[in-house]
């Protein structure tokens, strides 16, 4: 923590510090420390352990799964006897509705489960937004800051370069002229010496001024510096030594990559959810057997990316843990620039004294000393030597931008704003980024658990749904004779294995007999006098009407009704 409390503005979250006091194990089982060091073999199996338990929890998954799988596949195939067995008895006992109450009753319990389920993965779903929108907006303040230190990385680089630039013109240009003029008088020539002089050791003093690579020359006017082209024109991705603006650039193509991934992954499950609702809803076997091969896939996305984000949050604590050790020793960020830089600029302590104040003071000194130079020539020099002067002004104005860039460069070398770039990418990354990635990992247990319910409880919900043919069947039944009993359709189906009814009208010919009738046959028509047919002339009461039509379901139990009856009580039901 020593490192760390040095940092201004920042201290490790709670969620840093309890991620990274968890245990590390290498492949060997044996306990390593929690020093972030993404190169180090042994701490690379740290991770690689952590992520395993995923692929453990992979596997119950699967196991818990197949066991249901099982029961419904395997235990229940011999209830089905006993089913059929225990349904007849419920019927003759209770009307046709002891067994439809208990199957549904199990159904009932099958659905709820499937609904509580899906809601679970609902709520995951929802976590899985909001993390995916943390952590993608603190990879936008971490690229943000990185470029921001970049952009004042360059500005060093380009004002360094445009103050030698200039120096060294006027050493080879006016200052040169102006010796050859006071070649023969020694007062002018002493100070335009100790002028190129001074410019000279400014020069050799600016030149080791480098935070980073520097600037490459391309072609004339065109620049390369620290992966930027915004500020120089090129864009150059070199991760050695570290450079903020190619850090800035593959961290902002990887995040867009893994924010659409995400997306994808979420819009999936919010697919397959809304889906296997609608499939319990409609029951509709196919829909739910097509969601059921997307629930699988989701289920080893989901153990899958909690594996990777369990070995990511975990990398993350380490490094945000105590961020400047892990700088300060990495080869990537000190191969060209200092341990006593890179301490100053990310501690930014007031006790500590600028790396650079010794060479910005040497240089201050000598612009002075040239400045104070050029006023001497300038007031015993011009008199004499009036070609001298439009050389003489050249210079100055060389070193007035001099100057200008002089002091923006001291401005711009001081701690604060690339302290405050360093920290506020901490920030983004290490409480943003961190939180963001908790969420993730919440998301993908939860739509796991989620997703392994879904998988137990599918095959019982759609066990209970009616085939189409029996619903088919059903629907002809119940379209022949609503108020027909489900007994009596047992009874009927029963009777068509044992042989074909008979018909309930048989027809002979021209003429027709009702069966279970001793009525006399209908009165037949006269001729009247008129030649229209007529009828006798009977009173209403006395005529007989045609016998009422059954169904066949009905005729089944009436004629099991039939076979104990008397005879004489069929033979009187068309006399009245």
């Amino acid at each position: 923590m020593a490192a760390i409390a040095t940092i201004p503005n920042y201290n490790p979250s709670l969620w840093v510090q309890l991620c990274h006091a968890i245990p590390r194990l290498d492949l060997t089982l044996q306990t390593r420390d929690s020093v972030f060091n993404p190169d180090s073999w042994e701490y690379q199996q740290t991770l690689l352990v952590l992520s395993s338990f995923s692929a453990i929890a992979l596997v119950l998954s699967l196991l818990v799964v197949l066991s249901f799988l099982i029961h419904y596949c395997c235990c229940h195939r011999g209830d089905r006897g006993r089913d059929a067995e225990e349904e007849e008895e419920d019927d003759d006992a209770s009307g046709g509705h002891g067994y439809n109450d208990r199957k549904g009753h199990g159904i009932c319990c099958v659905t709820w489960v499937s609904v509580a389920a899906l809601t679970l993965c609902c709520v995951a779903i929802g976590i899985g937004f909001y993390g995916n929108s943390e952590a993608n907006d603190g990879m936008y303040q971490l690229t943000s800051s990185l470029l921001t230190a970049n952009y004042t990385l360059a500005s060093i680089d380009l004002l360094v370069s445009d103050t030698v630039a200039g120096l060294q013109q006027s050493v080879s240009g006016p200052l040169t002229s102006m010796e050859d003029l006071f070649g023969g008088h020694k007062p002018a020539l002493v100070p335009t010496r100790s002028c190129r002089r001074l410019s000279e050791r400014v020069v050799l003093l600016l030149s080791n001024l480098t935070l980073g690579r520097g600037l490459i020359p391309i072609t004339d006017g065109i620049y390369r510096t620290n992966g930027s082209e915004s500020i120089v024109g090129a864009l150059t991705p070199i991760p050695v030594p570290f450079s903020p603006g190619w850090a800035a650039n593959t961290l902002m193509v990887n995040e867009d990559y893994r924010w659409l991934s995400y997306v994808l992954l979420l819009l999936l499950d919010l697919l397959v959810c809304f889906f296997i609702l609608l499939g319990l809803a409609k029951q509709a076997r196919w829909l739910l057997i097509l969601m059921t091969v997307l629930a699988w896939l989701a289920l080893f996305l989901s153990w899958g990316s909690l594996g990777l984000e369990t070995a990511t949050v975990v990398a993350l604590s380490d490094f945000c843990f105590d961020p400047n050790t892990f700088v300060l020793n990495s080869t990537h960020f000190n191969s060209k620039t200092s341990t006593e830089v890179l301490d100053y600029y990310l501690t930014c302590s007031r006790r500590m004294n600028s790396p650079f104040q010794q060479l910005l003071t040497q240089s201050q000194r000598a612009l002075s000393s040239i400045h104070s130079h050029l006023s001497t020539l300038e007031r015993d020099a011009l008199s004499r030597f009036p070609k001298a002067e439009k050389s003489l002004r050249e210079v100055q104005q060389i070193l007035n931008a001099t100057e200008g860039n002089f002091h923006q460069l001291v401005a711009l070398l001081n701690c604060r704003g690339l302290n405050k770039d360093y920290v506020d990418s901490l920030k983004g990354l290490c409480y943003d980024g961190m939180e963001g990635l908790l969420y993730l990992s919440l998301y993908s247990f939860l739509s796991a658990l989620a997703f392994t319910a879904i998988l137990c409880s599918l095959p019982g919900a759609w066990r209970s749904f009616h085939s189409d043919s029996e619903e088919y069947e059903d629907s002809d039944s119940e379209s022949e004779d609503p108020f027909t009993s489900h007994q009596a359709r047992r009874q009927m189906a029963s009777g068509s294995q044992q042989g074909v009814l008979p018909p309930f009208y048989s027809y002979q010919g021209a003429g027709w007999t009702p069966p279970f009738s001793s009525a006399p046959p209908l009165p037949t028509p006269n001729v009247s006098s008129n030649g229209n047919p007529g009828y006798e002339n009977l009173p209403l009461s006395d005529r007989q009407s045609p016998p009422p039509s059954y169904s066949p379901s009905m005729l089944t139990g009436y004629g099991g009704s039939q076979s104990h009856s008397n005879p004489a009580h069929s033979r009187n039901l068309y006399s009245h």
